[in-house]
């Protein structure tokens, strides 16, 4: 848009200098010339958000041009330059042309009119010390304004920033206020009847165990969402690095786990990187609470543009039954869905139940 006012500009400064120029009365085998500068003092402007400097110079030497060629006509493109100048923020350059400019007019005339009375008057006329103040005064009052619009802008965002800021603590303070207390005292509880159910020698219930190894896990992870709030994401949160010790960690809990990272492991984007690790999580938890499975694989396989996630296990899920879509299978399509992925969750043809899941990669 700013490009093609800048033309609109252009065209219609040297429409007037032309008309302005081919309306006066001139005495010289070289019209073509002084009309060629006219033109080109005015089309000079469309180059004004690019190169403000070089185009003061270039509207101020095609002025003098057409000067000495004997054309009488204003040095408006050269005014357009000094206010496109000033507002660009280059006022000492705009005021030391201006002032050569100035100069050189009266000398320039001189070389056509011969006379030295005439040739000041001419460069009077084609640019006056007035317009040219007021050129310059426009630009630098334009330049300000943008300037103080400019620090609204960045006041308004850094006040959204702190209201953003104090809005996330806020809602630190009430997770850590609702739920810290309850899955502190449900790791507590179940991690202590885990402890008396072995010290009298008797089997601890696998539930008993799920339900400690749940809390634990509940705590880490309220632990890692209050530091990510506090923190406005300076705290690391769970990725491909953490895979690894969850899966782990199912393994020692009764679930035999295997884990296989294929490809060149190279950097992948941060929201890539925790999805990854929100569903080898989610799936984990479901076959362990869920599939009643014995053995679960988690293969990751880094491609050309695609990481793929596969988590199967050999559990009781039936392929002729549709699965029930739960939270979890839910929050797990809409990461992958959000990043421009696909998700593929069914049980399988053999038995057990697959997750699949590929996620774009720009490595650009």
């Amino acid at each position: 848009m700013g490009r093609t006012v800048d033309g609109v500009i252009a065209v219609g400064v040297a429409a007037v200098l032309l008309v302005t120029g081919l309306s006066r009365e001139h005495s010289t085998d070289l019209d073509w010339l002084g009309y060629a500068l006219l033109v080109a003092g005015g089309l000079a402007l469309a180059a004004q958000r690019r190169a403000p400097v070089a185009v003061l110079v270039v509207t101020g030497v095609c002025a003098l041009g057409y000067q000495a060629l004997g054309f009488d006509v204003p040095a408006v493109a050269f005014l357009f330059a000094v206010y496109f100048t000033v507002r660009a923020g280059h006022r000492m350059v705009a005021v030391l042309t201006s002032v050569a400019v100035l100069a050189a007019l009266p000398l320039a005339a001189l070389v056509s009119l011969h006379d030295t009375t005439q040739a000041l008057a001419r460069a009077r006329d084609a640019l006056e010390i007035a317009w040219l103040i007021a050129a310059g005064a426009a630009g630098e009052a334009l330049r300000q304004a943008e300037r103080r619009a400019d620090e609204a802008e960045r006041t308004r965002e850094e006040t959204a920033r702190r209201r953003a800021d104090e809005e996330r603590l806020h809602i630190a303070r009430e997770l850590h206020d609702s739920l810290t207390h309850q899955i502190s005292v449900i790791k507590v509880q179940s991690e202590a009847a885990v402890h008396v159910a072995r010290k009298r020698g008797e089997e601890v219930p696998a539930a008993l165990l799920a339900i400690r190894e749940a809390g634990r896990e509940a705590a880490r992870e309220l632990r890692a969402t209050l530091e990510a709030l506090r923190d406005d994401d300076t705290s690391p949160r769970p990725g491909l690095a953490h895979v690894p010790d969850l899966v782990e960690r199912v393994r020692a809990n009764g679930l035999d786990t295997t884990l296989t990272i294929e490809g060149a492991h190279q950097n992948v984007p941060v929201a890539v990187d925790r999805t990854v690790y929100r569903i080898v999580q989610e799936s984990l938890t479901n076959i362990t609470r869920h599939a009643a499975a014995a053995t679960a694989t988690v293969h990751i396989d880094y491609r050309t543009d695609t990481l793929v996630i596969e988590v199967e296990d050999d559990g009781t899920a039936n392929p002729s039954t549709a699965p029930v879509p739960g939270v979890g299978l839910l929050g797990m399509r809409e990461r992958v869905t959000a990043l421009g992925g696909h998700l593929h969750a069914a049980p399988r043809s053999n038995g057990g139940f697959a997750v699949h899941a590929e996620l774009p990669v720009d490595r650009t």
